[in-house]
Parts: C-alpha cells; structure tokens; sequence
C-alpha cells in the first residue's frame, strides 16, 4: 500500500492512507468505466506488447486480488466490479475490512465465483483496545466467521503508536492474545507489514521487525508479507520469506520501480513507484515458487496506486499467466 492501512471499508469511499482525505477516482480511472471494462471484456484491453513469465507458476488457480487496488470502482458499483475482477480471471479477493458491509461483498463475490478467505480487521482493535467507535477483537472474530474467513489481517499501526520498542512489544503481546482468540475459532491471524519495519529506532539499532518477529508467538501469529514493502524498507524478500518460512500463510505480489531507493516513511512514497507485475524491479517468479516451497497458502495481488486500476489488474495477471493480447 502506498498509504497506511486505516480501516478497510467494503463500501464506502476510501480515505488516503496517509492523509485521511477521500480521494477522487483518477481521470484516466474515470474514463475507463466500469460499464466498458465489461462490454470490452478485461482480458482484451491491452494493447502494448508485454513481457510475461514463461515458467508455469502456483497459486494461479487460486490468486487473489486485494480490493483496496479497486477501492474507488468499488465504491462506484461495488457488483459491477467484481464481475470485472472475475471476467479477468481472479480466482478469490481479499476484502478490506470485517464489517456489515462486508458480509455482504463477501455473499457478491462468492455469487460470481469468487473465493474469499482473508479480510484485514481494524488495527486499533489491537492496539488501542476500547477506543469509540473501533469493533472489538471479539466481535470481529463473530464477523469473520459469518463471513467464512480462513485469515484475518491486521497491518499497518500509526506512527504515535510504534515509534518505541516498548510500545512495539506490546502490540505482539496483545496481538498474541488476539491470535489465541482467532485461533480458537478456526481461523489464522495474519500481520501485514509496511516498510517503517525495516528502519530502526530513534537513537537505536533495534527495527520493529526484529520486534515482531520475535515477539509474535510462532503457534499463534503468522505473517501477510507484502514484497513491494519489503523491498521499499531496504530487505530483500527472498531473505526475509526464508528467515520467515512456516510464519507466513499470504503473501501480497506487487511491483517496484526501477531508481525509487529506500523509504521507511510511508506517506513519502510517490504514487508511481507502484507498478504493474513484471514492469518493476521485484522477482516476481522467484518468489511465487519460494511461496510454495515454505507453505504460504495465498497470494494476493495488489496495487496500491493506479491511474487505471482494472486495466492495471488484467496487465498484472497476464504477466503471471503468459495470456498476453
């Protein structure tokens, strides 16, 4: 994601991550409708030749979209896109959020052939317990069972809250409680990292990292890894899947521009260092087959910053699947 995750909502307009202000659909968004991305058929709209990757690759029998990648056509026509996503050949979507509305995106997808196991929950639910207006750890366990959640996610946590180690430890420790709860119910709790886990400590050498991966209980908490954070915080994915194998049950494939170098903060992030698979620097291949060899279970495709969103879905999985127009 380009921005934090705030709380992921199924239906209505998405905030910018890291401003808070809803944003307008992009224009060049605005002008692929979501009318013509049906009529004209997903699979068809690019016309640039691509590269693609040759080898057979796992998981695309199942793959995933993250549904933050089309937050705004959702908010359009939340009905209408998920048809979109099904017709480019998406197998399941990621929600983003566990609330009332997305019991009911979860009953659309499902309706259009589309599997979903995984939705992130309100960060805050962990970190500031009782807060107004944040649902509960226990009530968002009885909303993911009515959804028939396998994973529940929660990534990215506000600056004011993790800017210590102490404050680091706390969070896995009341993390760890809530992964007893979620496990409990048959489900698996995932942390989706960003890249402020890959810098240091004000006045330290210690990473929020090291923190967590320490500190989450191996038989309790298991990680999303999303790529594109790792590679932007300055860690090579290949290493940290490997140092994390058996932890990680989803993975998040997205691409990084060439030249974008190390940024741990965030909301610096230029919206164009999110790229399109196969157009940036991450090995893509290499870690799709590495993902199977140490047991993840999911892999989601997201983009957290598009002016073309459904256009840049169907490029990314026809880069995956070879089936270039």
């Amino acid at each position: 994601m380009n921005n934090p995750a705030m709380p992921r909502s199924s239906m209505t307009a998405q905030p910018n991550r890291v401003t808070g202000q809803c944003s307008a659909t992009p224009r060049r968004s605005r002008r692929w409708t979501l009318k013509a991305a049906l009529t004209t058929g997903l699979a068809t709209v690019l016309a640039r030749p691509l590269a693609a990757l040759a080898d057979d690759l796992p998981y695309l029998d199942r793959i995933g979209l993250q549904l933050y990648t089309v937050r705004n056509q959702m908010q359009e026509n939340a009905d209408t896109t998920l048809s979109a996503i099904a017709e480019a050949g998406y197998r399941q979507v990621e929600l983003m959020s566990i609330d009332s509305d997305a019991v009911k995106i979860a009953s659309m997808a499902r309706d259009k052939g589309l599997m979903v196991h995984s939705a992130f929950m309100d960060w805050k639910a962990i970190v500031t317990p009782g807060a107004e207006g944040v649902t509960s750890v226990d009530q968002t366990i009885e909303l993911a069972e009515r959804i028939g959640l396998r994973h529940v996610v929660f990534g990215y946590i506000g600056r004011d809250a993790r800017d210590t180690a102490d404050k680091c430890k706390r969070i896995a420790a009341a993390a760890n409680v809530a992964a007893q709860k979620t496990r409990g119910a048959g489900m698996r709790m995932c942390y989706h990292n960003h890249s402020f886990e890959f810098g240091t400590f004000e006045g330290s050498e210690l990473r929020p990292s090291d923190i967590f991966i320490k500190e989450f209980d191996p038989q309790l908490m298991n990680f999303e890894l999303d790529v594109f954070w790792v590679k932007i915080g300055g860690a090579d994915p290949i290493e940290i899947m490997k140092r994390l194998a058996g932890r990680i049950t989803q993975i998040h494939l997205k691409d990084l521009k060439e030249g974008v170098g190390t940024i741990h903060d965030e909301s610096k992030v230029p919206p164009d260092a999110f790229e399109e698979l196969g157009d940036g620097v991450i090995e893509i291949g290499q870690i799709m087959k590495l993902a199977k060899e140490i047991g993840v279970q999911e892999c989601h495709v997201e983009q957290d910053q598009s002016p073309a969103p459904l256009e840049s879905i169907v490029q990314s999985l026809q880069y995956l699947t070879g089936n270039i127009s």
